[in-house]
């Protein structure tokens, strides 16, 4: 997963967050309160921290309020701890377990022994294999393309570009590489001169993209899988013209691309409300409602300088980057955008924890 690292692993710590006091009269009249865990391999980044903070706050608000009675368990980054955590946690006998996951087959038994024992299971963000578990996540194949349309339009399907191979070894990275390649093979007049490894930070973003462009007398478009702020600085650090970034949708990428004179930004979303989006489905399931399938994709819309309608998937939204809207100032860096689904409001200082 990529998001920049803010903290170390905390090991094997249980956050108990008993929440179903709040709004407990109303709800109750509506439906039955019920018992879920949050299973979370690791809290060691800006993402992973948000992404709790909105569970938390997600279920002390309407539809939610007093029908969840939610409890969160982060363990250590290892496969095995979240094993053990997991089976201490069916033991307890939950309505309920969501899981991002450290592997997506490792916890596959233990996932089908809470299966087995009538709880239901929704795996998000870093999904399972395991049949009988749900999947709630963003569609990794749409958001290089989408991005990759918007870079090889706006530069009119000509020009040489680079491209951010992401980190050596990860899964993730190739399928976003793969993402944009696939679609710039479709504009015979786009040229890949270079490759860097962004590592999903800002430094090695940057320092990839200055390499380059020492290399390169000529680039029209840079394709990254962080934030493209880093690529934007390499840019002026280096006294070239800015041309077209594709980025990540973080704060600080959005505050770069708006306050920069002349940027040209699309960035992808990977919303840290994943975690709210599992929750009202396990309420919803719980409830007995109809759910056609059990692998769920959730599109955050696109932030970008200058939305444009994309062609390969014409349902994608994009949101204009504005400083109080899309970018703040006074939050952290590290903020992952958007950041409320449209059934509920979480604010930016709810997601902030400020």
């Amino acid at each position: 997963m990529k998001r920049t690292a803010a903290l170390a692993a905390l090991s094997a710590i249980s956050l108990s967050v008993a929440l179903s006091g709040f709004g407990t009269a109303p709800a109750m009249a509506e439906g039955k309160t019920y018992k879920i865990y949050l299973s979370n391999n690791f809290v060691g980044n800006d993402w992973r921290q948000q992404m709790l903070r909105i569970a938390d706050a997600v279920v002390k608000k309407p539809p939610l309020a007093g029908r969840v009675d939610l409890k969160v368990e982060n363990v250590e980054t290892t496969t095995q701890a979240q094993i053990n955590s997991l089976n201490n946690i069916i033991r307890t006998r939950p309505d309920a377990i969501l899981i991002d996951a450290g592997s997506p087959t490792a916890l596959n038994p233990t996932i089908e022994k809470a299966c087995a024992a009538g709880i239901l299971v929704i795996s998000f963000d870093q999904v399972v294999t395991a049949d009988c578990a749900y999947k709630v996540e963003s569609d990794w194949n749409m958001l290089p393309a989408v991005q990759a349309e918007w870079i090889a339009e706006k530069i009119g399907g000509k020009g040489k570009v680079f491209v951010d191979r992401g980190l050596a070894g990860a899964p993730i990275s190739e399928q976003l590489q793969n993402g944009f390649e696939k679609v710039l093979k479709n504009y015979p007049g786009i040229e890949i001169v270079g490759y860097f490894n962004g590592n999903y930070a800002l430094g090695p973003e940057q320092e990839g993209v200055a390499s380059l462009l020492a290399a390169h007398p000529q680039v029209d478009a840079i394709l990254t899988q962080g934030y493209g702020s880093g690529a934007i600085k390499a840019l002026q650090d280096a006294g070239r013209p800015l041309v077209p970034v594709a980025g990540g949708g973080y704060n600080s990428a959005s505050l770069v691309c708006a306050q920069t004179e002349g940027a040209q930004c699309i960035l992808e979303t990977n919303p840290a409300y994943l975690s709210a989006e599992a929750l009202k489905l396990a309420v919803d399931i719980l409830d007995g409602k109809e759910v056609k399938d059990k692998h769920i994709f959730v599109y955050g819309p696109f932030q970008s300088t200058d939305p444009q309608p994309s062609k390969l998937y014409p349902n994608v939204k994009m949101q204009k980057i504005e400083i109080g809207k899309t970018a703040f100032p006074d939050l952290a860096p590290g903020l992952s955008l958007p950041i409320s689904p449209d059934w509920v409001e979480i604010t930016p200082q709810e997601a902030a924890g400020s």
